[in-house]
């Protein structure tokens, strides 16, 4: 980070739900953070606006010196641009139809900005803050709503040709299966907050046909489905069908795991989302499916592991987009 020291750095994570906009003296510290809702369906103006605005109300706080912002990094789902810094209409911003983010700033600003794709971003902030610290080689994958992946070889990003190596929420498991990433039997299909419901649904139903007593049946019964958070809560208070379910998932998990092993040797695969809220249930089958499928002397040196920066790691992997690293 040498150069950076004496620099301001604003992070702003934009999501389909809520966007967050963070100033850094400090980082990964932040030392100042506006949140709105993003509300996508108005279009990107509105949202863009309350960027500029909250950037505007942070530099102008007591005690921070506007003159020293050195970057703004702007974390995002893709599809996006890197090298342009357009956004191209993500499924959570459908309406954000190549816009381009980093020019808008940049002339606000007169600074540089730059946009990387959220999962990227998050490797970034693991490798140099969180459980990849003090790694060369590790992968990042976000295991939420989907499955995003981000890659980090000899301590510098993969990108691609098109900004997207390394997407195993993409590559088909099995012939088919649960969808994700427009792919039936997908890595997304099968692990991920998705996938997991999909397969509770289905689980749950048949449990109920055959008379075997869950706490999910209510939840199925109330709702009218099964989400990732009902399965985990289950799972811990003893419910066997959602420990079969997370078993399942975290073994679909490690089939993933032991390809990208075999690809990239890393030292490290950290796994957000699910996999911090619902650790060995998922983690423990994970392991043990990549360990046999995977090349011996490369898994046996993989550590899988829990992320660390839980709930800050939307801001600090902006922040990490405008530090350039």
């Amino acid at each position: 980070m040498s150069g950076t020291e004496d620099k301001i750095w604003i992070g702003v994570d934009v999501g389909g739900t809520k966007t967050a906009v963070v100033l850094s003296v400090n980082p990964p510290e932040t030392a100042g953070r506006i949140e709105f809702p993003t509300k996508p369906e108005l279009g990107p103006e509105p949202a863009i606006e309350q960027i500029k605005a909250a950037i505007h109300k942070l530099l102008d706080a007591p005690g921070i010196d506007k003159s020293k912002l050195g970057g703004i990094g702007v974390s995002c789902g893709g599809p996006l641009d890197q090298a342009t810094g357009v956004v191209m209409a993500p499924p959570n911003l459908p309406t954000w139809v190549d816009v381009p983010i980093t020019s808008i700033l940049s002339k606000e600003f007169g600074v540089p900005a730059r946009l990387e794709n959220d999962a990227n971003a998050g490797a970034v902030a693991e490798f140099r803050f969180g459980a990849g610290k003090g790694t060369r080689h590790m992968i990042f994958l976000t295991m939420g709503t989907g499955l995003g992946a981000g890659v980090i070889t000899d301590g510098r990003l993969l990108i691609g040709a098109t900004g997207q190596a390394g997407e195993i929420g993409h590559v088909r498991l099995t012939p088919g299966g649960p969808g994700g990433y427009n792919n039936a039997g997908s890595g997304e299909g099968w692990a991920s907050g998705g996938g997991v419901a999909q397969v509770a649904r289905e689980e749950v139903e048949a449990a109920v046909k055959r008379g075997e007593p869950t706490l999910l049946a209510e939840k199925l019964r109330a709702n009218g489905a099964v989400t990732a958070k009902d399965v985990g809560e289950a799972a811990r208070a003893g419910d066997e069908l959602a420990k079969k379910i997370l078993a399942d998932t975290g073994s679909r998990l490690g089939q993933a795991l032991a390809i990208l092993v075999d690809l990239f040797n890393p030292d490290c695969v950290v796994i957000g989302g699910l996999a911090m809220r619902m650790g060995e249930y998922l983690l423990g089958p994970a392991r043990s499916m990549m360990e046999r499928e995977a090349i011996p002397g490369p898994a046996a040196h993989c550590r899988v592991i829990p992320a660390t920066l839980g709930e800050r790691i939307g801001d600090v992997s902006a922040i990490c987009i405008a530090m350039g690293i």
